[in-house]
């Protein structure tokens, strides 16, 4: 049985730990950018506006108010080929109009639509992988969570995020069992652990005076 636990554990420790790695590095690398406010550029960004007419719109959209609008507005969007993450809806009262700005990883859109014409310019903005990879590490946070997660993916996404964390603990569970079942291995393991959890508390203690 002991060997069996082993061999299992060993395993999983393995191919979970390969599965996971690309949504850790996708995490790890993107906190180098938050960290020192920097994002790289992989490419020039191009920008492009066009402009939609005879816009589909619900004939009940101004009695309402937060996801309830956002749903009603979602076939319109997907009517002009605007598929992607709504940030919010802005209503410009001035003007009759609507601003929408909608994000797909490496591509931020903004939508304006006059109500009354039915008219929406839409302008395209393309940002590149390195801020579709920060927009991927923001994305499963609880920001505006009644309207956050609108677009499947990001639901999805969420999902693998959540996954990631759960086997990271499993994976640093699981390493910490099979670094100690080898009794070749322990006494570097032990220097090394105390050491980590040494300079840990230290850090925590200079952070929290």
């Amino acid at each position: 049985m002991p060997r069996r636990f082993y061999t299992v554990t060993r395993d999983l420790h393995l191919y979970l730990g390969l599965f996971i790695s690309p949504f850790v590095l996708v995490f790890s690398v993107t906190v180098f950018f938050f960290v020192h406010a920097i994002v790289p550029k992989f490419g020039a960004e191009t920008t492009q506006t066009r402009t939609a007419t005879d816009v589909s719109l619900p004939h009940d959209l101004s009695k309402l108010s937060g996801r309830a609008q956002i749903d009603a507005l979602k076939p319109a969007l997907l009517s002009i080929n605007v598929p992607g993450e709504i940030g919010y809806i802005r209503h410009v009262v001035s003007d009759d109009t609507l601003v929408i700005p909608v994000s797909v990883p490496g591509r931020a859109t903004t939508v304006t639509i006059r109500m009354a014409q039915r008219e929406a310019t839409i302008v395209t903005r393309e940002t590149g992988l390195a801020d579709a990879m920060m927009t991927l590490h923001r994305s499963p946070g609880e920001h505006s969570p009644a309207l956050s997660r609108n677009w499947f993916p990001m639901r999805a996404w969420r999902w693998l995020s959540d996954a990631t964390a759960y086997l990271t603990l499993f994976i640093t569970v699981s390493g910490i069992y099979l670094w100690y079942v080898l009794r070749a291995e322990r006494r570097i393991g032990y220097v090394l652990l105390g050491t980590g959890t040494f300079v840990f508390l230290g850090l925590a203690y200079v952070v929290a005076r």
